[in-house]
């Protein structure tokens, strides 16, 4: 029986050209978060049931999502990649292996899997991506930029998928802070494909962390048609726009965009951006009405999921904490204690980052601000070992200033915020946090000085 190339050149144990289309046309849906991978994918299995990478993309898509909630589609889906893993050839095999140590929480091991098809196989963009999206759950910033660079003299324009290895290669720069670079790269993805929303993301994070707001504005509102419609990840772009209205202290436009965007919300991914954002408005005090509320019932059906990926976790016990949802909030701890108790790397992340973050945002709605301050300072600097990207875990920041503030602790702030404004200073809630510092030192000239750099800012 013919066995049939990829459009990479990869040789694949599929001889059913129909079920090979189908397969690249899924595996675009996947890069572009356009359409449904896992329905087109599920036409290429019924065209050949047998096909190991259908099964596996399909496995994939739900290792993408780093979801508890997923755990029985990645289930459902191994299990049929397993039956017929002795069809396929060694590289296939490795994709199976991968699925399962992710399934089993085992993350890093999963990775390591994927590493060892793309050293072998450079083009096996699918392994790139899968290993891509890991690295940014597991906080692995090098190997965002990394990962990608190893591969990259293995692609030339004319090979399928290299504007999307672009916008890879560019998030990573921007995880790395090589933000002239990750900007040009994302750009380059751009003039590929203007509905990259990788690469559009990647350039968001660059003017996000620059603080070139008005820059960041244009760039969504002008290209509105390339990365809303019938896209997966518009709700996580919906909330980079809100970011950059709120530096703004534009309240209004940014619960616009919350209540039309993402509000409306129903996976993990998605929620966790709508309890950032209201996080981030309470933390400046802004009334949200009963939001939270709305938000901590979609949180609670997700509790049985606790422990599968922290980062999630921490995020559902913001809305449950200023929801007043103390029995949720309990019970998530009690989850949360006993996973940590496992000897996989979700158990370790739960330990090292999600137990103490939890920890720390439980204690600043009861208003111990003084225990916040001493659980987040623990772990700002390795934080990144529970996933996320430096704009998502500036919220520890943000929260760690202001519980500084609350406690009394204006030496300490003031150090925080000194440090902030070195790499920040275009965001007025910087330098009106440091006006009240000033104030509470008593250094009346310097915190006037404060204030005037502040409303120059919003004006």
């Amino acid at each position: 029986m013919t066995q049939l190339n990829d459009i990479r050149g990869i040789p694949t144990t599929v001889s059913n050209q129909k079920a090979l289309d189908l397969y690249e046309k899924a595996l675009v849906q996947l890069h572009s978060y356009k359409g449904d991978p896992v329905e087109t994918v599920d036409e290429a299995i019924a065209e050949d049931p047998g096909f190991v990478m259908a099964h596996c993309l399909r496995a994939h898509c739900g290792s993408a999502m780093a979801d508890g909630e997923f755990s029985e589609h990645l289930r459902e889906s191994l299990a049929g990649a397993e039956a017929v893993a002795d069809r396929g050839d060694d590289r296939e095999r490795r994709h199976v292996a991968a699925i399962r140590a992710w399934l089993d929480g085992n993350f890093n091991k999963s990775v390591d899997i994927l590493e060892s098809i793309l050293i072998d196989c450079p083009r096996d963009i699918l392994a790139l991506q899968i290993a891509h999206l890991s690295d940014f759950y597991l906080g692995d910033a090098n190997n965002l930029r990394d990962r990608v660079a190893r591969v990259l003299t293995a692609y030339d324009e004319a090979t399928a998928g290299y504007g999307y290895l672009l916008g890879m290669y560019a998030f990573g720069l921007e995880e790395c802070n090589e933000y002239a670079r990750a900007e040009e790269v994302g750009h380059q993805a751009l003039d590929i494909s203007a509905g990259d929303v990788w690469a559009l993301h990647a350039v968001a994070h660059v003017l996000e962390m620059q603080g070139r707001q008005q820059e960041g504005i244009h760039l969504y509102e002008s290209r509105v048609t390339d990365w809303v419609p019938d896209n997966g990840f518009a709700v996580h772009n919906w909330w980079h726009l809100a970011l950059y209205y709120l530096d703004l202290q534009n309240f209004d436009r940014v619960l616009e965009i919350f209540d039309t965007s993402i509000a409306d919300g129903t996976v993990a991914l998605e929620m966790l951006d709508a309890s950032a954002l209201l996080w981030r408005l309470n933390l400046m005090e802004a009334d949200v009405g009963d939001r939270w509320v709305q938000l901590a019932d979609k949180w609670e059906e997700t509790i049985p999921n606790t422990g599968f990926y922290p980062f999630n976790d921490c995020h559902a016990i913001m809305s449950f904490v200023c929801a007043g949802r103390d029995a949720a909030v309990k019970e998530m701890m009690d989850r949360l204690n006993r996973y940590a108790a496992g000897d996989n790397m979700s158990a370790w992340m739960v330990r090292e980052v999600g137990l103490p973050l939890a920890n720390a945002l439980t204690a600043y709605g009861r208003g111990d601000y003084a225990e916040t301050v001493g659980q987040l300072a623990d772990i700002r600097y390795t934080a990144n070992r529970f996933g996320g990207s430096h704009a998502q875990r500036d919220l520890i920041s943000q929260t760690l200033i202001e519980a500084a503030i609350r406690a009394n602790q204006l030496n300490f702030a003031r150090a925080l915020l000194s440090e902030r404004a070195r790499r920040k200073d275009t965001a007025a809630l910087t330098w009106q946090n440091t006006a009240r510092v000033l104030e509470g030192l008593r250094l009346q000239e310097e915190a006037e000085n404060a204030h005037r750099r502040a409303k120059a800012l919003l004006n």
